[in-house]
């Protein structure tokens, strides 16, 4: 029903894995790239289970859905120094893999969506490259700095209950699990495990513990209509700064905020038809 197609993609000298999903046999005349957050790489995209793969939603909606493996993370090449993929070089990996799409495409302009720090990432791109992108979706976007906390080792140490920690808690602090199915959770995890295994970058971690006074994506430079979409349950969300984002964002732009939704809200089953719903309105009108 789906096919995957890899691209080969070098920049800095490193391999970077780039991917198109589309529905089989389709000619999608739209297209769309997500990127990552800060720990584990595209595949978090689309995992498999009932149809909770938002990358084959959004092929089922007609989008040709690239992903991208930031240098050091899931399929691209690994990096010797972790500190050296920060969201500034990670915006020039998404620099390489916009002109990439536009070259193959024929299309002037493409739709992005950036996760987590992917939204750091995405916004810092899109601030220095603008001309390629139609529409920018900053799905639980990291507006400002986490918490002051130097981060010292290159690299984070990966463990499969830090890749469960994004989704929900109940009372008794175990993950809720009438929020997310388990084995929705298990799979998760297990694509964590196999594509970035016990390590990752901490270039981007690095940039994003720091005081919540430092401002993180400079919503005033971007030039495209931008939509903020996170839940209102987020622990990594600056809520006293996400309800202004209109007053900073282009016309065009939107917030949408999912009541009782976190950082995973897009595979929290009360939640996730509800996102790609939002989603899928921004891009469509």
């Amino acid at each position: 029903m789906y096919t995957y197609k890899e691209f080969p993609l070098t920049r800095n000298g490193i391999a970077l894995h780039l991917d198109c999903l589309t529905l089989a046999g389709a000619v999608p005349q739209k297209h769309i790239l997500l990127v990552h957050g800060v720990t584990y790489s595209s595949r978090e995209f689309d995992i498999d289970y009932k149809d909770y793969s938002f990358a084959r939603m959004l092929a089922r909606e007609g989008y040709g859905v690239w992903s991208i493996d930031i240098a050091g993370y899931g399929r691209s090449g690994a990096v010797e120094d972790g500190f050296m993929p920060n969201s500034d070089y990670a915006a020039e990996d998404i620099n390489a893999a916009v002109e990439l799409i536009v070259a193959e495409t024929g299309l002037e302009k493409i739709d992005l969506l950036g996760w987590s720090w992917g939204t750091v990432t995405t916004s810092r791109f899109v601030k220095k490259y603008p001309q390629h992108i139609r529409k920018l979706v900053l799905f639980a976007p990291i507006l400002t700095g986490v918490a002051d906390m130097p981060v010292t080792e290159p690299f984070h140490h990966n463990t499969w209950a830090h890749a469960a920690e994004d989704f929900q808690t109940d009372a008794a602090g175990n993950i809720d699990l009438t929020l997310v199915e388990p084995i929705m959770l298990d799979m998760f995890c297990s694509a964590c495990w196999r594509y970035d295994g016990d390590k990752s970058p901490n270039g981007g971690r690095r940039d994003l513990m720091v005081d919540p006074s430092v401002k993180l994506i400079d919503l005033d430079a971007l030039t495209v209509p931008t939509l903020v979409i996170c839940g209102d349950r987020d622990p990594y969300i600056n809520y006293n700064v996400v309800y202004d984002v209109l007053d900073h964002l282009p016309a065009g732009s939107a917030l949408e905020v999912i009541k009782g939704a976190a950082h995973v809200a897009m595979y929290e089953q009360p939640h996730y038809h509800d996102f790609w719903a939002r989603v899928m309105g921004y891009l469509n009108d």
